[in-house]
């Protein structure tokens, strides 16, 4: 039944716990049986998908599973090393920690057009696995989280996620036992392993991670400015009680300046776009209303605390008619 990847018509949406047991049940005995005693490896972002399908395939097969965490330099404020907190620490994962920040964006220098940077950073991502697992004795499958609204949008839409961005060589069977979820089962999935509500509930980052969202040609400064931005964002959205209300809140920084004045000078900088959307499958999202005066103290926060921006924009569009991401 979980074989194909097309959702039966028959399948109940996993909404209680009980359905969600019922799910890991039966994961849990395809996996020992499609694995068997070889390894499994499973690129750990500490994303939502990520991190169910890590938490369920300990559940399946244990240390059989090798977690490779790689930091390609694209990740959020203090991402990396929650991750290794989070899995290492409390859940005693099999842990391999990359930090492969010069060898991304070294890669990326000068490329300007999304889809090559989703192709470069995701097969960068490829070779680094391949790497790291031919040090590993007996690895014979890869784990993915991949999702429903993944292969329903691999026609082109989603050229950069787990669905058609693998080579066609790639030694490694896949597993991907949630992929015929919905974003919002997974959250159920995840509760009922009994993972931690601010890793379950933790919005959606992107494979390419900040890579799509410092736009156009990623530089070292722009990057680091989008990161602090970002991080004051989630800092202010936590202390406003808007974190729980919005699914998926974020900046992006393009690749022009403006011109401002500080401290009475001019001063040319980038505009910090901030983007709040809610959707319960990532399939169409709408605008989350922000009140003005948290907007006004996010916006006096990155114009003054962080080096290189001067200008902040909020975005109004729904998906349809753009998507959650700007590339």
């Amino acid at each position: 039944m979980y074989n194909s990847n097309v959702r039966p018509e028959t399948m109940e949406r996993i909404t209680t716990p009980e359905l969600a047991n019922a799910f890991i049940d039966e994961q849990v005995k395809a996996v020992r049986e499609q694995v068997g005693d070889k390894k499994v490896l499973l690129a750990l972002s500490g994303g939502v998908d990520s991190s169910v399908v890590a938490a369920l395939l300990i559940k399946a097969i244990g240390r059989q599973l090798v977690c490779v965490h790689v930091n390609h330099g694209l990740m959020r404020k203090g991402e990396s090393e929650q991750v290794i907190e989070v899995f290492q620490k409390g859940l005693d994962a099999n842990l391999i920690y990359v930090d492969a920040t010069d060898r991304f964006l070294d890669l990326l220098a000068g490329v300007a057009e999304p889809e090559k940077k989703r192709k470069i950073i995701g097969g960068e991502f490829i070779k680094v696995f391949d790497e790291e697992s031919s040090k590993l004795d007996g690895i014979s499958f890869l784990a993915q989280g991949t999702i429903y609204p993944d292969i329903l949008e691999s026609d082109g839409v989603k050229a950069h996620h787990n669905v058609g961005g693998l080579p066609e060589d790639m030694e490694m069977e896949l597993v991907e036992p949630v992929k015929l979820l919905y974003k919002d089962e997974v959250r159920v999935v995840g509760r009922a392993l009994g993972l931690p509500a601010n890793m379950v509930d933790r919005q959606p980052f992107p494979g390419p991670g900040l890579g799509v969202r410092c736009l156009g040609a990623i530089t070292r400064d722009r990057l680091h400015a989008l990161r602090e931005a970002d991080a004051i964002l989630r800092e202010e959205f936590d202390k406003n009680g808007l974190a729980g209300k919005v699914w998926q809140y974020f900046i992006a920084v393009p690749d022009f300046k403006s011109v401002g004045v500080r401290d009475g000078k001019r001063y040319e900088g980038w505009p910090a776009i901030i983007r709040a959307v809610n959707t319960t499958d990532a399939m169409s999202a709408t605008i989350e209303e922000i009140p003005y005066s948290v907007l006004h103290h996010i916006t006096d926060r990155i114009t003054h605390e962080v080096e290189g921006i001067n200008r902040v924009l909020l975005d109004l569009t729904p998906k349809p008619i753009g998507t959650i991401e700007w590339e």
